[in-house]
């Protein structure tokens, strides 16, 4: 028993916009739902369900979902790091997002060499300068998380899914799929506490023949606890690691 995850979770007011720019942002394509917009490699908006296989094999993908309210103020507490071959492509790439309607984002960085970026609805993300670490991850070098705590994100974490645990230090803790492929997950020390629900979140699935529910209690065992967002009678399961970061299991299709 073991899950995975399989998407990123974007709130937004128009998914279909947003979905847009993340198709453009990553290179991939995107199918526009009845209630989401999904972004993924190979994806073609075709048929009634789209040409592609869910979940990708490799990549963790996109999926945006509409929601009546807009973005705070507050920066976002999980956010996407794009990855860049060298210094000219992370140039190309910024001026690209930023034709595209990406604004510049100033989040307390400093002078760094990455670019802080905001997509059209406000949600942060990086493009990084060229690192041999993520030359093989694809677009998304890596999902970053806001945390207090490293160490106990790690023990979590680690449980939880079946991707393996890279580094834990007092600052970050790195988890990266045992297949040695796709983006890394980062957990991330950080002096700021949540204060709004989370804008942008992890999708988790179990692998076909595991039972959700059994998944789901697992979770609870681990320091998971249940989380009200007014989801209603749905297929997936809503629910808060023990730092309060919002995550969802997914049904299996």
């Amino acid at each position: 028993m073991s899950l995975r995850p399989v998407q990123v979770n974007i709130k937004a007011l128009d998914d279909s916009a947003v979905g847009r720019f993340w198709a453009e942002a990553l290179g991939w394509g995107v199918h526009e739902g009845a209630v989401t917009t999904y972004v993924g490699p190979g994806v073609t908006n075709v048929g009634p369900v789209g040409g592609f296989v869910w979940p990708d094999p490799v990549a963790v993908c996109v999926d945006v979902v509409t929601v009546p309210e807009p973005k705070t103020t507050t920066k976002n507490r999980v956010h996407l790091d794009l990855a860049t071959t060298s210094a000219a492509h992370q140039a190309e790439l910024v001026a690209r997002l930023q034709a595209l309607g990406a604004t510049p984002a100033h989040v307390g960085q400093g002078d760094v060499p990455w670019t802080v970026l905001a997509d059209p609805e406000g949600n942060e993300f990086c493009v990084l300068e060229p690192r041999d670490i993520y030359r093989d991850t694809g677009p998304i070098a890596r999902v970053v998380v806001d945390c207090a705590d490293p160490r106990a994100m790690a023990r979590f974490w680690d449980e939880a899914m079946d991707w393996t645990l890279h580094e834990v230090t007092g600052a970050h803790a790195v988890l990266r799929s045992a297949k040695g492929v796709g983006p890394y997950l980062e957990f991330r020390r950080t002096p700021d506490a949540k204060t709004v629900p989370d804008r942008v979140h992890l999708d988790l699935l179990p692998y076909p023949g595991d039972d959700k529910e059994a998944e789901v209690a697992r979770l609870r065992a681990l320091g998971a606890t249940d989380l009200d967002l007014g989801q209603g009678d749905v297929p997936w399961t809503c629910l808060a690691d023990p730092e309060g970061h919002e995550f969802c299991v997914l049904a299996p299709s």
